[in-house]
Protein backbone atom coordinates (compact mmCIF):
# COMPACT_ATOMS: atom_id res chain seq x y z
CA UNK A 1 0.00 0.00 0.00
CA UNK A 2 1.40 3.44 -0.79
CA UNK A 3 2.59 5.38 2.05
CA UNK A 4 0.64 9.12 2.35
CA UNK A 5 2.23 11.54 0.60
CA UNK A 6 4.12 13.65 3.20
CA UNK A 7 2.70 17.55 3.80
CA UNK A 8 5.82 19.71 2.40
CA UNK A 9 7.27 22.11 4.76
CA UNK A 10 9.86 24.78 4.41
CA UNK A 11 11.97 27.28 6.35
CA UNK A 12 9.98 30.15 5.28
CA UNK A 13 6.70 28.67 5.82
CA UNK A 14 5.24 30.57 8.81
CA UNK A 15 3.32 28.32 11.43
CA UNK A 16 -0.08 27.40 11.03
CA UNK A 17 0.73 27.94 7.17
CA UNK A 18 0.49 25.26 4.70
CA UNK A 19 2.41 24.72 1.46
CA UNK A 20 0.09 25.87 -1.69
CA UNK A 21 0.93 22.90 -4.14
CA UNK A 22 4.39 22.32 -4.66
CA UNK A 23 5.82 25.27 -2.33
CA UNK A 24 8.65 26.15 -4.63
CA UNK A 25 8.12 27.44 -8.03
CA UNK A 26 10.26 29.65 -10.16
CA UNK A 27 7.15 31.80 -11.80
CA UNK A 28 3.62 32.01 -10.28
CA UNK A 29 1.27 33.72 -12.73
CA UNK A 30 -2.19 35.01 -11.97
CA UNK A 31 -5.00 34.88 -14.23
CA UNK A 32 -5.59 32.60 -17.52
CA UNK A 33 -6.13 35.30 -19.58
CA UNK A 34 -4.22 34.42 -23.06
CA UNK A 35 -1.56 36.84 -22.60
CA UNK A 36 -0.54 35.43 -18.85
CA UNK A 37 -1.43 31.85 -20.64
CA UNK A 38 1.18 32.51 -23.29
CA UNK A 39 3.72 33.21 -21.02
CA UNK A 40 2.82 30.59 -18.47
CA UNK A 41 3.51 28.00 -22.16
CA UNK A 42 6.73 29.73 -23.14
CA UNK A 43 8.76 29.79 -19.73
CA UNK A 44 7.67 26.07 -19.07
CA UNK A 45 8.74 24.93 -22.55
CA UNK A 46 12.31 26.69 -21.33
CA UNK A 47 12.18 23.76 -18.33
CA UNK A 48 10.67 26.30 -15.39
CA UNK A 49 8.33 25.80 -12.57
CA UNK A 50 5.46 27.32 -13.04
CA UNK A 51 2.67 27.44 -10.57
CA UNK A 52 -0.76 29.15 -12.69
CA UNK A 53 -3.74 30.10 -10.74
CA UNK A 54 -7.39 32.29 -11.17
CA UNK A 55 -9.79 32.82 -8.88
CA UNK A 56 -12.64 31.77 -11.92
CA UNK A 57 -13.39 28.29 -12.45
CA UNK A 58 -13.14 28.85 -16.57
CA UNK A 59 -9.82 29.36 -18.49
CA UNK A 60 -9.74 32.82 -20.18
CA UNK A 61 -10.47 35.57 -17.50
CA UNK A 62 -11.87 38.58 -19.53
CA UNK A 63 -10.73 36.58 -23.02
CA UNK A 64 -13.05 33.79 -21.89
CA UNK A 65 -15.81 32.31 -24.56
CA UNK A 66 -18.76 31.66 -22.55
CA UNK A 67 -22.03 29.08 -23.56
CA UNK A 68 -25.51 30.81 -23.50
CA UNK A 69 -25.78 30.07 -19.27
CA UNK A 70 -22.76 31.83 -18.19
CA UNK A 71 -23.73 34.37 -21.10
CA UNK A 72 -26.76 35.24 -19.30
CA UNK A 73 -25.32 34.73 -15.44
CA UNK A 74 -22.59 37.21 -16.02
CA UNK A 75 -24.72 39.95 -17.28
CA UNK A 76 -27.37 39.10 -14.58
CA UNK A 77 -29.97 39.10 -17.55
CA UNK A 78 -32.36 36.15 -16.04
CA UNK A 79 -32.41 32.89 -18.13
CA UNK A 80 -32.05 32.70 -21.64
CA UNK A 81 -34.84 32.40 -23.67
CA UNK A 82 -36.19 29.19 -25.63
CA UNK A 83 -35.90 30.19 -29.26
CA UNK A 84 -32.39 31.43 -29.18
CA UNK A 85 -31.01 27.86 -29.15
CA UNK A 86 -29.06 25.11 -27.10
CA UNK A 87 -26.70 25.89 -24.24
CA UNK A 88 -23.98 24.43 -25.79
CA UNK A 89 -23.87 25.63 -29.59
CA UNK A 90 -22.62 28.72 -27.75
CA UNK A 91 -18.93 30.44 -27.31
CA UNK A 92 -19.58 33.64 -27.47
CA UNK A 93 -16.33 35.93 -26.71
CA UNK A 94 -16.17 38.65 -23.73
CA UNK A 95 -13.58 40.34 -25.39
CA UNK A 96 -14.28 39.19 -29.47
CA UNK A 97 -10.73 39.70 -31.50
CA UNK A 98 -9.45 38.49 -34.88
CA UNK A 99 -6.47 36.93 -35.55
CA UNK A 100 -4.24 38.40 -38.35
CA UNK A 101 -3.25 35.23 -40.26
CA UNK A 102 0.22 35.96 -40.57
CA UNK A 103 0.66 38.41 -37.80
CA UNK A 104 2.54 37.72 -34.73
CA UNK A 105 -0.03 35.63 -32.82
CA UNK A 106 -0.27 33.15 -35.96
CA UNK A 107 3.99 33.33 -35.33
CA UNK A 108 3.52 32.65 -31.69
CA UNK A 109 1.03 29.42 -32.14
CA UNK A 110 3.19 27.82 -35.14
CA UNK A 111 6.21 28.55 -32.33
CA UNK A 112 5.10 27.11 -29.46
CA UNK A 113 3.06 24.29 -31.73
CA UNK A 114 -0.69 25.10 -29.86
CA UNK A 115 -2.28 25.15 -33.56
CA UNK A 116 -2.12 21.43 -33.07
CA UNK A 117 -4.78 21.70 -30.36
CA UNK A 118 -6.91 24.56 -32.37
CA UNK A 119 -8.95 24.26 -35.83
CA UNK A 120 -9.12 27.62 -37.47
CA UNK A 121 -10.92 29.25 -40.11
CA UNK A 122 -10.89 32.23 -41.95
CA UNK A 123 -13.26 35.84 -41.65
CA UNK A 124 -15.06 35.78 -44.84
CA UNK A 125 -15.18 39.62 -45.19
CA UNK A 126 -13.31 42.64 -44.32
CA UNK A 127 -15.14 46.31 -45.01
CA UNK A 128 -14.47 49.73 -43.98
CA UNK A 129 -17.25 52.47 -43.20
CA UNK A 130 -16.91 55.53 -45.69
CA UNK A 131 -19.42 58.23 -46.65
CA UNK A 132 -22.11 56.49 -45.14
CA UNK A 133 -21.45 53.24 -47.06
CA UNK A 134 -20.11 50.13 -45.66
CA UNK A 135 -17.47 48.89 -48.22
CA UNK A 136 -15.10 46.25 -48.96
CA UNK A 137 -11.51 46.67 -48.39
CA UNK A 138 -9.30 46.59 -51.75
CA UNK A 139 -6.03 44.61 -50.65
CA UNK A 140 -4.57 43.94 -53.84
CA UNK A 141 -4.44 45.99 -56.92
CA UNK A 142 -7.23 44.41 -59.28
CA UNK A 143 -9.54 45.34 -56.42
CA UNK A 144 -8.55 48.27 -55.96
CA UNK A 145 -9.01 49.23 -59.75
CA UNK A 146 -13.07 48.36 -59.12
CA UNK A 147 -13.28 49.59 -56.01
CA UNK A 148 -15.90 52.34 -55.29
CA UNK A 149 -13.83 53.69 -52.56
CA UNK A 150 -11.92 56.05 -54.73
CA UNK A 151 -12.27 57.85 -58.09
CA UNK A 152 -10.68 56.03 -61.43
CA UNK A 153 -7.38 58.75 -61.03
CA UNK A 154 -6.87 58.06 -57.29
CA UNK A 155 -7.20 54.22 -57.73
CA UNK A 156 -4.11 54.15 -59.88
CA UNK A 157 -2.62 56.34 -57.57
CA UNK A 158 -3.40 53.77 -54.88
CA UNK A 159 -2.14 50.72 -56.77
CA UNK A 160 1.47 52.29 -57.29
CA UNK A 161 1.30 52.89 -53.22
CA UNK A 162 0.41 49.49 -52.88
CA UNK A 163 2.75 47.76 -55.37
CA UNK A 164 5.51 49.71 -53.66
CA UNK A 165 4.89 49.08 -50.24
CA UNK A 166 4.32 45.17 -51.69
CA UNK A 167 8.03 45.09 -53.15
CA UNK A 168 9.53 47.41 -50.35
CA UNK A 169 12.22 45.39 -48.39
CA UNK A 170 13.84 46.78 -45.42
CA UNK A 171 17.09 45.21 -45.83
CA UNK A 172 17.49 46.11 -49.53
CA UNK A 173 18.16 49.94 -49.91
CA UNK A 174 16.99 49.34 -54.20
CA UNK A 175 13.02 48.96 -53.08
CA UNK A 176 13.07 52.20 -51.42
CA UNK A 177 13.06 54.59 -54.09
CA UNK A 178 15.22 56.74 -52.64
CA UNK A 179 12.66 57.06 -49.35
CA UNK A 180 14.30 57.09 -46.32
CA UNK A 181 10.73 55.20 -44.12
CA UNK A 182 12.75 55.45 -40.96
CA UNK A 183 12.53 59.30 -41.38
CA UNK A 184 9.52 60.21 -43.74
CA UNK A 185 6.39 60.24 -42.11
CA UNK A 186 3.00 58.24 -42.87
CA UNK A 187 1.24 61.38 -44.14
CA UNK A 188 4.00 62.47 -46.04
CA UNK A 189 4.68 58.94 -47.87
CA UNK A 190 0.71 58.87 -48.79
CA UNK A 191 1.48 62.52 -50.05
CA UNK A 192 4.98 61.41 -52.18
CA UNK A 193 1.57 59.12 -53.93
CA UNK A 194 -0.07 61.21 -54.39
CA UNK A 195 -3.48 60.09 -52.59
CA UNK A 196 -5.42 62.08 -51.14
CA UNK A 197 -6.42 62.26 -47.42
CA UNK A 198 -10.18 60.47 -47.28
CA UNK A 199 -7.81 57.58 -48.84
CA UNK A 200 -4.83 58.24 -45.94
CA UNK A 201 -7.67 57.28 -44.01
CA UNK A 202 -9.18 54.24 -44.97
CA UNK A 203 -5.62 52.34 -45.78
CA UNK A 204 -4.51 53.53 -42.17
CA UNK A 205 -7.34 52.16 -40.28
CA UNK A 206 -9.08 49.54 -42.00
CA UNK A 207 -5.34 47.96 -43.31
CA UNK A 208 -2.57 48.96 -41.27
CA UNK A 209 -4.83 48.86 -38.24
CA UNK A 210 -4.31 52.09 -36.48
CA UNK A 211 -6.45 53.24 -33.92
CA UNK A 212 -6.35 56.81 -34.01
CA UNK A 213 -4.06 59.59 -36.04
CA UNK A 214 -1.10 59.57 -34.02
CA UNK A 215 1.54 57.84 -36.64
CA UNK A 216 0.72 60.03 -39.40
CA UNK A 217 3.10 62.60 -38.15
CA UNK A 218 5.38 59.61 -37.07
CA UNK A 219 8.03 57.88 -39.37
CA UNK A 220 6.28 55.65 -41.73
CA UNK A 221 8.16 52.37 -41.23
CA UNK A 222 6.30 50.68 -38.61
CA UNK A 223 2.56 51.57 -40.25
CA UNK A 224 4.53 50.04 -43.81
CA UNK A 225 5.15 46.88 -41.84
CA UNK A 226 1.57 47.01 -40.60
CA UNK A 227 0.25 47.07 -43.96
CA UNK A 228 2.52 44.30 -45.66
CA UNK A 229 1.49 42.28 -42.87
CA UNK A 230 -2.56 42.73 -43.90
CA UNK A 231 -1.72 42.35 -47.34
CA UNK A 232 0.14 39.18 -47.12
CA UNK A 233 -2.71 37.90 -44.47
CA UNK A 234 -5.06 38.45 -47.05
CA UNK A 235 -3.23 36.76 -50.45
CA UNK A 236 -3.14 33.47 -47.90
CA UNK A 237 -7.05 33.05 -47.59
CA UNK A 238 -8.38 35.46 -49.75
CA UNK A 239 -11.52 36.59 -48.39
CA UNK A 240 -10.20 38.57 -45.53
CA UNK A 241 -6.41 38.40 -43.98
CA UNK A 242 -8.39 37.65 -40.34
CA UNK A 243 -8.69 34.00 -38.96
CA UNK A 244 -10.39 33.03 -35.86
CA UNK A 245 -10.63 29.32 -34.47
CA UNK A 246 -13.60 27.06 -34.26
CA UNK A 247 -15.04 27.17 -31.00
CA UNK A 248 -14.09 30.60 -29.83
CA UNK A 249 -11.16 32.35 -28.25
CA UNK A 250 -11.41 30.64 -25.07
CA UNK A 251 -9.75 27.60 -27.38
CA UNK A 252 -6.65 29.91 -27.42
CA UNK A 253 -5.43 30.42 -23.59
CA UNK A 254 -6.64 26.77 -23.03
CA UNK A 255 -4.46 25.80 -25.58
CA UNK A 256 -1.41 27.40 -23.76
CA UNK A 257 -2.25 25.94 -21.04
CA UNK A 258 -2.00 22.30 -22.24
CA UNK A 259 1.46 23.33 -23.66
CA UNK A 260 2.34 24.62 -19.55
CA UNK A 261 0.87 21.44 -18.48
CA UNK A 262 2.28 19.20 -20.41
CA UNK A 263 5.62 20.19 -19.60
CA UNK A 264 5.18 20.04 -16.09
CA UNK A 265 3.55 23.17 -14.66
CA UNK A 266 0.79 23.42 -12.28
CA UNK A 267 -2.59 24.85 -12.58
CA UNK A 268 -5.38 25.96 -9.80
CA UNK A 269 -8.63 27.44 -11.02
CA UNK A 270 -11.26 28.63 -8.56
CA UNK A 271 -8.52 29.65 -6.27
CA UNK A 272 -7.89 33.55 -5.86
CA UNK A 273 -4.72 35.09 -4.43
CA UNK A 274 -5.57 36.82 -1.14
CA UNK A 275 -2.21 38.54 -0.71
CA UNK A 276 1.37 38.81 -3.27
CA UNK A 277 4.15 38.54 -0.78
CA UNK A 278 7.26 40.82 -0.96
CA UNK A 279 10.65 40.60 0.94
CA UNK A 280 12.77 43.60 2.31
CA UNK A 281 13.55 44.82 -0.83
CA UNK A 282 10.16 45.46 -2.05
CA UNK A 283 10.47 41.90 -4.74
CA UNK A 284 7.79 39.99 -5.29
CA UNK A 285 9.03 36.75 -3.91
CA UNK A 286 5.34 34.71 -3.92
CA UNK A 287 1.45 34.33 -2.81
CA UNK A 288 -0.92 33.49 -0.18
CA UNK A 289 -4.04 32.19 -0.50
CA UNK A 290 -6.22 31.68 2.70
CA UNK A 291 -4.15 29.62 4.76
CA UNK A 292 -1.66 28.36 1.79
CA UNK A 293 1.72 29.99 0.96
CA UNK A 294 3.88 29.39 -2.57
CA UNK A 295 7.18 30.88 -3.35
CA UNK A 296 8.73 32.05 -6.70
CA UNK A 297 11.40 34.20 -7.83
CA UNK A 298 8.83 36.33 -9.49
CA UNK A 299 5.18 36.94 -10.47
CA UNK A 300 3.46 37.31 -13.56
CA UNK A 301 -0.48 38.46 -13.43
CA UNK A 302 -3.36 40.86 -15.14
CA UNK A 303 -3.75 44.27 -13.46
CA UNK A 304 -6.59 42.78 -11.68
CA UNK A 305 -4.07 40.85 -8.99
CA UNK A 306 -2.08 43.96 -8.33
CA UNK A 307 -2.81 46.72 -5.75
CA UNK A 308 -3.94 49.84 -7.23
CA UNK A 309 0.11 51.61 -6.53
CA UNK A 310 1.09 49.13 -9.34
CA UNK A 311 -0.92 49.93 -12.25
CA UNK A 312 -2.53 52.68 -13.93
CA UNK A 313 -6.05 53.58 -15.38
CA UNK A 314 -5.39 54.32 -19.30
CA UNK A 315 -9.47 54.76 -20.31
CA UNK A 316 -12.50 52.84 -20.62
CA UNK A 317 -13.78 50.65 -23.31
CA UNK A 318 -16.87 49.95 -23.97
CA UNK A 319 -18.55 46.95 -25.62
CA UNK A 320 -21.55 45.39 -26.79
CA UNK A 321 -22.25 41.68 -27.43
CA UNK A 322 -25.66 41.43 -29.45
CA UNK A 323 -27.79 38.65 -30.91
CA UNK A 324 -28.87 38.53 -34.57
CA UNK A 325 -31.40 36.36 -36.65
CA UNK A 326 -29.89 37.47 -39.46
CA UNK A 327 -26.38 38.37 -40.79
CA UNK A 328 -25.15 42.14 -40.97
CA UNK A 329 -27.22 43.89 -43.49
CA UNK A 330 -25.00 45.16 -46.68
CA UNK A 331 -22.12 42.64 -46.01
CA UNK A 332 -23.61 40.05 -48.87
CA UNK A 333 -24.90 38.03 -46.63
CA UNK A 334 -21.43 36.65 -45.11
CA UNK A 335 -21.68 34.20 -41.97
CA UNK A 336 -18.39 36.42 -40.25
CA UNK A 337 -17.04 39.59 -41.32
CA UNK A 338 -15.29 42.66 -39.59
CA UNK A 339 -16.20 46.47 -40.18
CA UNK A 340 -13.94 49.25 -39.17
CA UNK A 341 -15.58 52.67 -38.74
CA UNK A 342 -12.46 55.12 -38.86
CA UNK A 343 -13.54 57.59 -35.96
CA UNK A 344 -13.34 60.67 -38.39
CA UNK A 345 -15.63 59.24 -40.45
CA UNK A 346 -17.98 59.51 -37.72
CA UNK A 347 -16.94 62.75 -35.68
CA UNK A 348 -14.59 60.73 -33.26
CA UNK A 349 -10.56 60.49 -32.60
CA UNK A 350 -11.21 56.59 -31.69
CA UNK A 351 -12.26 53.87 -34.13
CA UNK A 352 -15.25 51.82 -33.97
CA UNK A 353 -14.97 48.01 -34.50
CA UNK A 354 -17.86 45.96 -35.20
CA UNK A 355 -17.20 42.05 -35.71
CA UNK A 356 -19.78 39.04 -36.47
CA UNK A 357 -19.76 35.02 -35.90
CA UNK A 358 -21.63 32.42 -36.31
CA UNK A 359 -22.69 29.00 -36.90
CA UNK A 360 -20.16 28.50 -38.96
CA UNK A 361 -17.35 29.18 -36.22
CA UNK A 362 -19.25 26.97 -33.84
CA UNK A 363 -19.91 29.80 -31.31
CA UNK A 364 -23.80 30.62 -31.82
CA UNK A 365 -26.92 27.88 -32.73
CA UNK A 366 -28.00 28.00 -36.49
CA UNK A 367 -29.88 30.77 -37.50
CA UNK A 368 -27.99 33.18 -34.75
CA UNK A 369 -25.14 35.77 -35.25
CA UNK A 370 -23.50 37.67 -32.85
CA UNK A 371 -22.04 40.55 -33.83
CA UNK A 372 -20.00 43.11 -31.16
CA UNK A 373 -19.30 46.58 -31.51
CA UNK A 374 -16.51 47.80 -29.49
CA UNK A 375 -14.62 50.95 -29.00
CA UNK A 376 -12.36 53.75 -26.92
CA UNK A 377 -15.05 55.44 -24.66
CA UNK A 378 -14.71 59.29 -25.53
CA UNK A 379 -17.56 60.34 -23.00
CA UNK A 380 -19.67 59.15 -20.42
CA UNK A 381 -22.62 57.34 -21.91
CA UNK A 382 -21.87 54.49 -23.25
CA UNK A 383 -24.95 53.48 -25.08
CA UNK A 384 -23.80 56.79 -27.45
CA UNK A 385 -20.69 56.03 -28.33
CA UNK A 386 -21.36 52.41 -29.98
CA UNK A 387 -24.72 54.20 -32.11
CA UNK A 388 -22.74 54.17 -35.85
CA UNK A 389 -21.73 50.59 -35.04
CA UNK A 390 -25.23 49.44 -33.83
CA UNK A 391 -26.83 51.14 -36.67
CA UNK A 392 -24.95 49.01 -39.08
CA UNK A 393 -26.47 45.66 -37.63
CA UNK A 394 -30.59 45.77 -38.44
CA UNK A 395 -32.68 44.47 -36.02
CA UNK A 396 -31.22 43.66 -32.61
CA UNK A 397 -32.93 40.40 -30.45
CA UNK A 398 -30.26 40.55 -27.25
CA UNK A 399 -27.86 43.03 -26.44
CA UNK A 400 -25.34 43.00 -23.35
CA UNK A 401 -22.91 45.85 -23.04
CA UNK A 402 -19.82 46.04 -21.00
CA UNK A 403 -17.47 49.22 -19.90
CA UNK A 404 -14.20 48.27 -18.95
CA UNK A 405 -11.66 50.31 -17.26
CA UNK A 406 -8.03 49.61 -18.66
CA UNK A 407 -4.52 49.41 -17.06
CA UNK A 408 -1.20 48.91 -17.65
CA UNK A 409 1.76 48.50 -15.03
CA UNK A 410 3.60 51.59 -13.70
CA UNK A 411 6.88 50.14 -13.57
CA UNK A 412 8.09 47.68 -16.05
CA UNK A 413 8.73 44.59 -13.07
CA UNK A 414 12.69 44.59 -12.82
CA UNK A 415 12.86 46.26 -9.56
CA UNK A 416 10.07 44.28 -7.87
CA UNK A 417 9.65 41.20 -9.97
CA UNK A 418 5.97 41.30 -10.59
CA UNK A 419 5.10 41.41 -13.83
CA UNK A 420 1.47 43.39 -15.05
CA UNK A 421 0.37 42.96 -18.49
CA UNK A 422 -1.47 45.39 -20.13
CA UNK A 423 -5.64 45.33 -20.33
CA UNK A 424 -6.93 44.22 -23.94
CA UNK A 425 -7.74 47.07 -25.92
CA UNK A 426 -10.14 48.28 -27.93
CA UNK A 427 -10.14 46.83 -31.69
CA UNK A 428 -11.16 43.81 -32.81
CA UNK A 429 -7.75 42.14 -33.97
CA UNK A 430 -4.63 41.14 -31.66
CA UNK A 431 -1.78 42.89 -33.14
CA UNK A 432 -1.62 45.59 -30.56
CA UNK A 433 -1.54 42.97 -27.81
CA UNK A 434 1.00 41.13 -28.95
CA UNK A 435 3.42 43.72 -28.80
CA UNK A 436 2.42 44.06 -25.04
CA UNK A 437 2.81 40.39 -24.98
CA UNK A 438 6.48 40.59 -26.56
CA UNK A 439 7.05 43.15 -24.17
CA UNK A 440 5.76 41.38 -21.06
CA UNK A 441 8.42 38.36 -22.67
CA UNK A 442 11.15 40.51 -22.76
CA UNK A 443 10.96 42.10 -19.29
CA UNK A 444 10.66 38.61 -17.68
CA UNK A 445 13.63 36.73 -19.61
CA UNK A 446 15.82 39.95 -20.76
CA UNK A 447 15.17 38.21 -24.45
CA UNK A 448 13.36 38.90 -27.13
CA UNK A 449 10.79 35.93 -28.42
CA UNK A 450 12.04 34.02 -31.61
CA UNK A 451 9.45 35.45 -34.26
CA UNK A 452 11.52 33.82 -37.13
CA UNK A 453 9.04 31.75 -38.52
CA UNK A 454 6.62 31.23 -41.65
CA UNK A 455 3.31 31.91 -40.31
CA UNK A 456 1.98 31.17 -44.31
CA UNK A 457 -0.89 28.56 -42.79
CA UNK A 458 -1.82 27.66 -39.23
CA UNK A 459 -2.28 24.44 -41.11
CA UNK A 460 1.09 23.72 -42.18
CA UNK A 461 3.51 20.80 -41.41
CA UNK A 462 5.48 21.70 -38.66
Amino acid sequence: MAEEQEEKTFDWLPEGMKALADGEYDAIIMGTGLKECVISGLLSVQGMRVLHMDRNDYYGADCASLNLTNLYKKFNAGAPPDNIGSNRDFNVDLIPKFIMACGNLTKMLLHTKVTRYLEFKSIEGSFVYNGGKVLKVPATPEEALKSPLMGLFEKRRFRNFLLYVDAYDETKPETHKGRDLTVLTMKQLYEEFGLVPATHQFISHAMCLQIDETHMNQPALPTVKELQTYCYSLSRYGTSPYIYPVYGLGGLPEGFSRLCAIHGGTFMLNRDVDEIQYNEKGEAIGVRSGNEMARAKFVVGDPSYFPKEKVRATGQIVRCICFLNHPIPNVGDLESAQIIIPGPQVGRKNDIFVCSLSNSHQVTSQGVYVAIVSTKMEGSNPDKEVVPGLALLGHIMQRFTTVATTYEPVGDGNSDKAYISSSFDASSHFEGDVEDLLSLYKRITGKDLDMNINADSVEADY
